[in-house]
């Protein structure tokens, strides 16, 4: 799977277009999030990860480094369109997206807030709980960090 990463300022205008509707298809009308702002301002200091079929956007995440959101980095919008869901391209985005954080960007410690239903995924690439469960925009969430996967040093 060939994953874009890129800065906010170095996504084209259809890039940025694909990522902003295959987000509002996701958590809007999908998860019918409309408690927060989906455009934060945190999109602009951020790296933006990808994944395109035919120049539409099916999986995404923004990778966040330590300092923007607190002294952690963190992963989070993460993405995968509907009808490509369950074919191993969640698990795919999220190990790019730690290798891309302990690697380029030379983070140490990675937190992310999981919707509870998704939380088998983040344990499969390395996650672990460590919080109770809490609401985030009325869906239960739980905040894990990141212990390494098996196999990692």
């Amino acid at each position: 799977m060939d994953f874009k990463i890129k800065k906010f300022n170095e996504l084209d205008i259809n890039e940025l277009y694909e990522i902003c509707k295959a987000r509002y298809e996701v958590f809007a009308c999908e998860q019918k999030i409309f408690q927060e702002n989906d455009f934060d301002d945190i999109d602009k200091n951020v790296f933006h990860i990808f994944l395109e079929e035919n120049n539409r956007v099916i999986a995404y995440a923004r990778l966040i480094k330590s300092g923007i959101k607190g002294n952690y980095a963190s992963i989070g919008r993460v993405l995968v369109i509907k009808e490509y869901r369950r074919k191993g391209i969640a698990t795919e985005l999220m190990k790019k997206c730690v290798e891309f954080l302990k690697e380029h960007c030379n983070e140490e410690k990675i937190k992310i807030s999981a919707q509870l239903y998704a939380k088998k995924l983040y344990e499969y690439v390395g996650f672990k709980i460590i919080s109770d469960v809490y609401d985030e925009v009325g869906i239960p969430h739980v905040e894990m960090k990141y212990i390494g996967s098996k196999g990692e040093k």
